[in-house]
């Protein structure tokens, strides 16, 4: 492994700003999931050129990923949340359609992990997971995540209620590598 931010399959960097057409691509795979009014190129432009130079304040930010074979961006991975006091993040990992179940996620999640808990002390991270995404509550046990609970109807998208699933693992649970490997 040549640093900490590269695995056997991906790599984790920062956005830069001429990544905007691949997150253009990236939202409409999500946009299925999760409906939002249409923006424009420019807006992904604006953002993509906003996050390249993102300081990732109290341990939030966003990275992208990218395959190691032939370097092409395939989702992102971040701490959304943290309460550094108590020792704990958030998660988030989206990775397109066409990229799934090629275990991308996985190693991009691990790699964040191993980075939050060795580097940045955290004792605990977090993910809110809808109860319908069998996928992604998946990928978090292979990592050794365990269920700590489930908000009932908690987030309103696609015209319903959805619940959530609270996965946690503690840093003392984390092998620091993807189940696997």
């Amino acid at each position: 492994m040549a640093s900490s931010w590269t695995g056997e399959r991906v790599r984790l960097r920062a956005v830069e700003p001429e990544d905007w057409t691949a997150f253009m691509r990236l939202a409409g795979d999500a946009r299925g999931s999760r409906p939002d009014l249409p923006r424009s190129a420019e807006s992904y432009r604006a953002w993509a050129r906003r996050q390249a130079v993102t300081e990732g304040a109290d341990d939030r930010f966003l990275l992208a990923v990218e395959t190691t074979a032939r370097g092409e961006l395939v989702g992102t991975v971040g701490s959304h949340r943290t309460g550094r006091r108590s020792g704990w993040f958030e998660f988030d990992v989206m990775i397109g359609a066409d990229h799934r179940r090629k275990g991308y996620g996985t190693e991009a999640v691990a790699l964040l992990l191993r980075f939050m808990f060795a580097e940045r002390r955290y004792h605990k991270c977090l993910g809110a997971i809808f109860a319908h995404n069998e996928a992604s509550l998946a990928l978090t046990r292979r990592l050794g995540f365990t269920e700590e609970g489930r908000l009932r109807q908690h987030v309103f998208s696609a015209g319903r209620y959805h619940d959530l699933v609270m996965m946690g693992i503690l840093a003392d649970e984390f092998d620091g590598r993807p189940a696997g490997s």
